[in-house]
């Protein structure tokens, strides 16, 4: 990994999907997000926001197009490449929570290290950790289903924060949450950008992205603006 390289790069990433006609849901697009920072990408629904998240986290390949994770071009890797700069630089967020329903949450959390091949009891103290620090430490023996949909998110960010990710991506995280659900869950983004993470967020929701310092503005697969917030206004 090149540090003096942004964080996430994309080079004019398209992406198409077979269809008649085709579906165009990246359209060239280039951007570089740098470390540290913490952006937001917003656009209508089928805009192809969840996609560049996507192909940012290399959980999908553009059709064409280069991505750079912090220098290295991942069309390039092999697949077990690619899968360890996700395990070790990557956690992903979703709108579906993806929560195994029979398992107390702790071993849900624990889950995002069963990559790492370490013990049982390592992953399970790992997981403890995490979630007191979201504030679950007391609940991390109850199953998903005896959560609110608040605590169940905060269970979904713990699983990508275990393996102490530099990039977290997430997609419409608060989609699925009442308003103070979703203020929650925003201050516990904004804590983990103080920290230095490189925090990207996508979402419909206006005020949410308007808080942030940087957004992503996608229309039709394509960037059509590229917002920075002055913070010494």
């Amino acid at each position: 990994m090149n540090p003096a390289a942004p964080a996430i790069e994309l080079r004019e990433v398209s992406k198409h999907y077979a269809g008649s006609p085709p579906v165009i849901a990246l359209d060239r697009v280039s951007v570089q997000i740098g470390h540290g920072e913490m952006v937001a990408v917003v656009g209508q629904s089928g805009s192809g926001k969840s996609t560049m998240l996507h192909v940012m986290g290399t959980l999908d390949q553009p059709t064409s197009g280069s991505v750079l994770i912090e220098g290295i071009d991942t069309s390039a890797l092999p697949d077990d490449r690619l899968a360890a700069i996700r395990g070790r630089r990557v956690g992903f967020v979703f709108q579906r929570f993806f929560l195994l329903a029979g398992i107390p949450i702790i071993d849900n959390v624990a889950n995002g290290l069963l990559y790492t091949g370490a013990s049982r009891p390592e992953r399970r103290t790992a997981a403890q950790a995490v979630l007191e620090r979201v504030g679950l430490g007391e609940r991390m023996w109850h199953r998903p289903n005896e959560l609110s949909g608040g605590e169940t998110q905060r269970v979904a960010i713990s699983r990508a924060l275990v393996h102490e990710p530099a990039f977290v991506l997430a997609d419409e995280p608060t989609g699925n949450l009442d308003s103070a659900s979703s203020a929650s869950i925003m201050d516990l983004f904004h804590s983990l950008h103080a920290e230095g993470r490189t925090i990207v967020i996508v979402t419909h929701n206006e005020a949410i992205a308007a808080a942030l310092p940087r957004q992503l503005q996608i229309l039709d697969g394509r960037l059509e603006r590229d917002i920075r917030i002055d913070a010494s206004r």
